[in-house]
């Protein structure tokens, strides 16, 4: 068995509105081991998104415990929170967040730099991991979109992240795409030996996960490995 990574129990997320208590995640409870690939899958307003915060010490839990690699993550602290996410985790958005003026390269050796890991040979191989050692001196606007999401993974990967989050990483892509950009991300992070969890409410990136939790308003309503791991 690998080692733990992280694990909650009892999660609670709950907000005050004027029309009383949302429960957004109420009662959550799963370990995570390392070199997993975790979906978490869920129709709009489920929770997940909530949950993928809270993974990242983006949000607070008001209630529950949260341990990664068997020490409480800080919450309600923000220097904390940003300490720890700045040391254990990389994020990949749906809107690829690269900067414009910057080539392909220089994004991910940015990154690089500001976690103190410059490595201009890294950078490239991460690139060519990722099937773009062609396009490193291109900017983001002269590459597709499937690109551009490639070139993000690439550069959430560059600091070594522990656990690597997504949020509806290909939502803005067709199915075509989203495959050539979910077999790059599985790939690096095989090579990197990167924990990854990923939201999503597309049954089709199933395929590409080693265990996929349901949620439906705010709890766990199945947690399954599905047997894609024999490469892992």
């Amino acid at each position: 068995m690998t080692q733990r990574l992280l694990g909650m129990d009892g999660l609670k997320r709950h907000y005050e509105t004027p029309a009383g208590i949302v429960k957004a995640l109420d009662g959550v409870s799963f370990a995570i081991h390392q070199g997993e690939r975790v979906i978490l899958l869920g129709p709009s307003g489920s929770g997940k998104t909530t949950l993928l915060n809270c993974l990242s010490a983006l949000d607070s839990p008001t209630g529950g415990d949260y341990t990664f690699l068997g020490e409480e993550v800080p919450r309600n602290n923000s220097e904390k929170m940003t300490s720890f996410r700045r040391e254990n985790i990389g994020y990949v958005f749906q809107f690829f967040n690269l900067l414009q003026d910057l080539t392909v390269l220089e994004n991910i050796l940015l990154i690089q730099e500001l976690a103190g890991k410059k490595d201009p040979a890294r950078a490239k191989e991460l690139l060519r991991m990722v099937g773009l050692e062609s396009e490193i001196n291109r900017f983001p606007g002269e590459i597709s979109g499937g690109q551009q999401q490639r070139v993000a993974i690439a550069r959430s990967i560059a600091k070594r992240p522990t656990l690597l989050l997504g949020d509806e990483l290909t939502g803005n892509l067709d199915t075509e795409t989203s495959n050539k950009v979910m077999e790059a991300l599985v790939s690096a992070c095989k090579q990197e030996n990167i924990t990854s969890v990923f939201v999503t409410h597309d049954e089709g990136l199933v395929k590409y996960a080693t265990r996929v939790i349901r949620i439906d308003s705010g709890k766990i309503v199945s947690d399954e490995q599905t047997g894609n791991d024999e490469e892992a």
